[in-house]
């Protein structure tokens, strides 16, 4: 008998066709019309490249938590979390949640300074430029399409595998396919649209994610609850023990690969994070006053989404690896299904049939486009045209150009894809890898906007000795841990620890070290007068249609006044909105001192949440070497349901809550138009009645 088996498709390909190509259509149709409403409506109207690139910074904090939840929600939160739970157990949901937590717990302080020292930037190049002038701007600009590089990667193989995997569709076409209607609706909307469709994202995405915790704990006869899946992970710890943890247990924290899986998921979720364009784009699409509370709650949100689904479809895979209906029964997984990312949707072809495969179809398909389009709003931002091309550019041109640069970057992402698949890259490679390609310039771009002491020496000289070393680790430690260098050894989690470790504390060590040598003391004047794109001379015809005359004077006067003033003031306002009465925060300045009294709570929460969740909770666990009791196995799996339906309160009902007062503005509007138009049409039909009595008279 093999010992490997085919992944045996549970749907039609005509499935997999009708979601990728007909919900990807669906989402771009709503975006057209939300775009429309919000034109029409509102003050804000996405001709605008301020509202187009930065959603006019007036974005609410339940709206950018759950716009954090929907982005860092990659197919890899739901897929690479449960091929750690199923390979090493209950540690792996655990250390792939702290792994991506911290760093938008750290964010939030990174936050806050921007906010305080560059409130009318774009991009974190645009500070970078002002700050470093232009060869570090051109170093980071590399990093950065790296960084954008391997997560559209992550995204498209980890999606295009899963919808080949559970309905035989042709993965190149998959690939190609899923950025389509993506890249649609990513240009109709712009950036506070996309926050729109996250929020749909992360309702389907909480939905399906509540009823797999249903099936698996409760309803499934072939888990049988909780106790009956506890009796059947212990069963497995016997036919295939974990090497390296607790008695092979799948039932312990004590686990060697766990530990050093989550050392690599803090390597590449700080990559991830500092070095994505996307992040930094929804802490300055926010208002100033909530930015850090956005990212404080979207850290706790987020950390329940890939504990809770792998927790629970992970762990299933393995305890239900012997039933009849797992795929490729009788034999497990393959090392490739497994790297590709296919332990949940086993798990959910056992559970809910057909049903199940729909359901991880769709919640990974939601993965990959709510990641996508901040990718894709990302990359629009990064294009270089205003910087090298064009300085003079006006705001409706920088959005025309940001529309023909995300249709390509959307094409390009399905080559990019394609040419990884072809070279047997998979999900899993691109995960280990993200950490060691990117991990040297983590630092120097969080204290580009945080330490006046930094200089360009102390930059050039982390980023570049960081990589150089971090390479060589990679080659060394693959080498002498493995005993040969080939694709599949470098991305194993010993060699990408080995690596993205060294890049980081050498290029960290070394860009302070340097920079203390001879620091600097940057005031940021320079970077705090970064000005908004659109003023009245700029973009008046395209404000025509959503703001009167009245309203763009206004707007005008504000940005000549920030020109002048938000350099030498110790307020920062929030540039670049026209009207000041739709928030309460529009009219209100934010002092040096309230940013400085944020930034202070936001270390305090990072530092106490890196303690909980990486140190205080695990570390206990695996230096007793304790295997769960069924007892505690109850009380883990309980604390993991709680948290994700407090998460799914914070992301879904909030940001309805916070929009309460602009949702009522566009139905009574939208309501006036309906009743207008029955009006108008009932004038209509009354006309033809008088001709026809005067010609009956």
């Amino acid at each position: 008998m093999s010992d490997i088996s085919e992944f045996k498709p549970l749907l039609n390909q005509s499935v997999g066709y009708g979601v990728v190509v007909g919900v990807g259509f669906f989402f771009a149709a709503l975006m057209l019309v939300l775009t429309f409403l919000q034109a029409k409506f509102s003050k804000f109207s996405p001709s605008s490249s301020e509202e187009f690139s930065s959603a006019s910074r007036s974005v609410k904090p339940g709206l950018v938590c759950c716009g954090i939840v929907s982005a860092w929600t990659w197919s890899a939160t739901l897929l690479q979390s449960s091929t750690a739970a199923y390979t090493f157990g209950i540690s792996g949901p655990w250390w792939y949640g702290v792994g991506g937590t911290i760093q938008l717990a750290f964010f939030a302080m990174i936050a806050a300074k921007i906010k305080m020292n560059a409130n009318g930037a774009h991009t974190f190049l645009e500070i970078v430029k002002v700050r470093f002038g232009t060869a570090a701007h051109l170093l980071f600009t590399f990093y950065a399409f790296l960084c954008i590089l391997v997560v559209c990667g992550s995204l498209l193989l980890g999606g295009a595998a899963t919808v080949t995997a559970l309905t035989g569709m042709n993965i190149i076409a998959a690939c190609f396919l899923l950025p389509i209607g993506i890249a649609v609706y990513v240009v109709f909307g712009g950036l506070r649209a996309t926050f729109v469709c996250d929020w749909a994202h992360t309702i389907i995405l909480f939905i399906v994610i509540y009823i797999f915790l249903a099936r698996t704990y409760a309803t499934s006869s072939e888990t049988g609850g909780i106790s009956s899946m506890y009796e059947l992970l212990k069963q497995a710890s016997v036919d295939t023990p974990v090497p390296g943890n607790q008695d092979g247990s799948y039932l312990t924290m004590k686990s060697n690969q766990g530990m050093v899986f989550g050392a690599a998921t803090i390597l590449s979720g700080f990559s991830g994070v500092f070095c994505d364009q996307g992040y930094w784009q929804r802490a300055i699409a926010s208002a100033p006053r909530s930015t850090t509370k956005a990212y404080m709650l979207g850290g706790l949100s987020w950390f329940a989404v890939p504990w809770a689904f792998a927790s629970c479809l992970g762990m299933a895979a393995r305890a239900l690896v012997h039933n009849p209906k797992f795929p490729t029964f009788p034999n497990p997984l393959s090392d490739a299904q497994t790297s590709a990312g296919l332990a949940a949707p086993a798990a959910a072809a056992v559970l809910m049939g057909k049903g199940g495969a729909v359901a991880i179809l769709l919640v990974v398909f939601m993965a990959v486009t709510s990641a996508a389009s901040a990718e894709l709003i990302a990359v629009s931002s990064l294009f270089l045209y205003r910087t090298y091309f064009r300085p003079k550019a006006t705001g409706a041109e920088i959005v025309r150009v940001s529309h023909y640069f995300i249709c390509f970057w959307a094409v390009w992402m399905g080559a990019w894809a394609t040419i990884l698949h072809k070279a047997s890259i998979d999900l899993g490679w691109l995960f280990y890898v993200q950490g060691v390609v990117l991990s040297p310039a983590v630092v120097p771009i969080g204290l580009t906007v945080t330490w006046s002491k930094l200089t360009r020496a102390g930059v050039f000289s982390g980023c570049i000795t960081g990589a150089i070393l971090g390479m060589l680790a990679w080659m060394i430690g693959c080498w002498k841990i493995y005993g040969v260098i080939n694709i599949a050894n470098l991305a194993k989690p010993y060699s990408a620890v080995c690596s993205g470790l060294t890049g980081l504390l050498f290029s960290g060590t070394l860009t302070v070290l340097v920079s203390l040598a001879k620091p600097a003391n940057y005031d940021f004047k320079g970077t705090r007068e970064i000005l908004v794109y659109d003023s009245v001379t700029i973009d008046r015809k395209a404000s025509t249609e959503s703001v009167d005359d009245s309203n763009v004077g206004a707007e005008a006067n504000f940005t000549s006044e920030n020109e002048k003033k938000v350099g030498e003031k110790t307020s920062i306002k929030e540039v670049a909105v026209p009207d000041n009465a739709s928030t309460t925060h529009d009219d209100q300045a934010v002092d040096l001192e309230t940013l400085q009294r944020i930034f202070r709570k936001a270390t305090l929460y990072s530092i106490a949440l890196t303690l909980v969740v990486a140190i205080i909770v695990p570390i206990p666990m695996f230096f007793s070497h304790y295997v769960f009791s069924r007892a505690f196995y109850t009380f883990w799996t309980a604390c993991t349901i709680i948290w994700v339906g407090m998460s799914g309160l914070f992301c879904i009902v909030l940001p309805l809550w916070e929009s309460r007062r602009e949702i009522g503005v566009i139905g009574r509007g939208l309501l006036m138009l309906l009743l207008r138009r029955n009006i108008m049409n009932g004038d209509v039909d009354k006309r033809p009645s008088i001709h026809s009595e005067s010609s009956n008279a």
